[in-house]
């Protein structure tokens, strides 16, 4: 697909989804959309570090928290337009990410991915003891009635949870396209044999460290608007973190779309359990769906498809 076919289809889905939202009136509807465009954002920015360059990151929650407990912070300290604290959720998480990045990169395999684990276990204990914001016993955010341009703020939350979804896809499909991308590549294949062909590979693996966190920080900066009640637990909850992995996993590592494809049917099959069954049922049917497409599928639906086209 040209540049000019994806933008052209990227700016038709947008223009539809906001024709489409004139005419619902139920406002669960936007609570749905917000949760699946919101784990579309975090599924691709969890792919330009676990599925290009092969780093497996369990620390999904620590930014993604970062960036809500960002935005508790300066809600206390000031009223500021929900862009701005997204653009500070993004700049903190993406800071925190430089630095672990140069304290982790050097480590490979289960050992890059324990200590990102770690980073969620202190950060989650740092914001527990961190009284301004709430604490252990979480922060109530006011939630306005109605977004800048009327409506509610539910949908004006959908709709920029969207656009960021939209504008990381597209800077995922460029990186990929990019010769950062194949430098990602050999990474993720061979990074002693890229490193001895002169590819930069620390600056590499630091670039998207930093984009992989602004992006999960931009995730969550909205977040306590949306449940308007923000804790510990809620924020460094474990569907995050298995959610990210699992559906770059489905739909297929490594390429831009694979993480769209996984997190749209994933976060649906979800929204609809948890109406339909039990929210507790959510995090074993993710399990049930990991295990089945590492067995069947282990390159995902992308994979899947390829082989199929290759064998007709």
């Amino acid at each position: 697909m040209s540049n000019a076919w994806f933008w052209a289809l990227g700016g038709m889905l947008v223009a539809a989804l906001w024709l489409a939202g004139r005419l619902v009136t139920n406002e669960y509807v936007f609570f749905m959309g917000y949760a699946v465009a919101q784990y579309i954002l975090l599924a691709t920015a969890w792919n330009l570090l676990g599925g290009y360059a092969g780093y497996i990151n369990f620390g999904t929650a620590a930014f993604f928290a970062l960036g809500a407990y960002v935005s508790v912070a300066i809600n206390k300290l000031v009223e500021v337009p929900l862009p701005v604290l997204i653009l500070a959720g993004a700049v903190a998480a993406g800071a925190v990410g430089l630095a672990m990045g140069y304290l982790t990169l050097k480590l490979r395999g289960v050992f890059f991915s324990i200590a990102t684990l770690a980073l969620a276990i202190v950060a989650q204990a740092a914001v527990t003891n961190w009284e301004f914001v709430g604490g252990a016993s979480g922060a109530y955010v006011l939630r306005p009635s109605e977004g800048p341009w009327g409506g509610s703020y539910v949908e004006y939350l959908f709709y920029v949870m969207l656009l960021m979804a939209v504008g990381a896809v597209a800077l995922a499909r460029t990186i990929e396209r990019s010769t950062v991308g194949l430098g990602l590549s050999a990474i993720r294949d061979d990074e002693l044999v890229a490193e001895a062909y002169g590819v930069p590979t620390l600056r590499l693996k630091l670039l998207v460290t930093v984009l992989s966190g602004a992006l999960m920080g931009m995730a969550g900066a909205p977040l306590p608007f949306y449940v308007a009640y923000l804790d510990p637990p809620s924020a460094f909850n474990l569907s995050y973190a298995v959610n990210t992995i699992a559906m770059p996993l489905i739909g297929g590592t490594g390429t831009w779309i694979g993480p769209v494809i996984g997190a749209v049917l994933l976060t649906t099959v979800q929204q609809t359990a948890m109406v339909t069954i039990s929210s507790a049922f959510n995090l074993m049917l993710v399990g049930l769906l990991m295990v089945a497409f590492i067995t069947l599928a282990p390159n995902g639906i992308v994979g899947l498809v390829r082989n199929l086209r290759r064998r007709t």
